[in-house]
């Protein structure tokens, strides 16, 4: 199958699950059609999937990603001893882990084509990691406090695995409270991922943008939080400091000593 195949199959059988196929007509448009497998999968409850569904999911996923281009860790250059300031798509990271910034259900951001990075990493990685951590959690019965950690397979994405961590939501004046489950945040995917045997972790911008910790204060504990850690443990893991936005990219820069380009 091409990709359009791949997609056209897609859109008409998660629509099916939905008894919404009847009378819709699908866009002829890649974009449009892009936009709305996208929504479709957001949407899509953790309920089982079809075997041959999930497996023209992860072809296409797997193309999707590598057509986009893969960034692989052994091509940046780090920052200083054991730590990577990057500028990009985490999603497209080839290294062990990377943390996504989740909601206390865990379950990934179910708002169509919403901006965040929960939503393009349980997007991109597919419908079985919204299964697996249904499964985590119903096992664990209540939802993930902050500053906690959990781990899963990557699944489509081009690393190992994923670290969700649940960051603190900032209403007004950020707390003392605050900083102390932000940094809580960081040792415990730091913590799950040398148990774990992960000789890198790249970091998102933890609970900056939608839960409205201010970048600065957020990536000054960041830095503090990971070189502790990292003066402390023997695991020999590397850190990878992944921004998206220019205002933090500059923000790091300053707080690591790094020459701007």
């Amino acid at each position: 199958m091409t990709q359009s195949e791949r997609r056209l199959y897609l859109i008409r059988e998660l629509l099916k699950e939905r008894k919404q196929s009847d009378g819709l007509e699908i866009p002829s448009e890649e974009d449009a059609q892009q936009k709305l497998l996208r929504a479709l999968l957001n949407v899509r409850p953790p309920c089982p999937a079809d075997r041959k569904l999930l497996e023209i999911q992860d072809a296409y996923l797997q193309e999707e990603i590598r057509s986009a281009g893969i960034t692989d860790l052994a091509e940046l250059k780090p920052v200083r001893d054991g730590i990577y300031l990057w500028r990009g798509d985490i999603t497209a990271l080839r290294c062990d882990a990377v943390v996504n910034a989740a909601n206390s259900q865990l379950l990934g951001c179910f708002l169509p084509c919403h901006g965040c990075v929960d939503n393009a990493i349980h997007t991109k990685s597919g419908i079985q990691l919204r299964l697996y951590c249904d499964a985590l959690m119903k096992q664990q019965g209540h939802e993930e406090p902050t500053g906690k950690a959990k781990i899963t397979p990557a699944y489509n994405l081009p690393c190992k695995y994923i670290l969700h961590t649940v960051g603190p939501i900032v209403s007004g004046t950020v707390t003392q409270r605050d900083c102390e489950l932000l940094a809580s945040c960081y040792r415990s995917c730091l913590q799950l991922a040398a148990e774990n045997g992960c000789k890198s972790i790249a970091f998102c911008c933890i609970s900056t943008g939608e839960f409205r910790f201010p970048n600065e204060r957020a990536a000054e504990i960041a830095v503090e939080t990971v070189n502790s850690f990292l003066n402390t443990d023997a695991s020999g893991i590397c850190v990878i400091f992944n921004v998206y936005k220019q205002i933090d990219m500059e923000i790091y820069q300053k707080i690591l000593g790094v020459n701007r380009e």
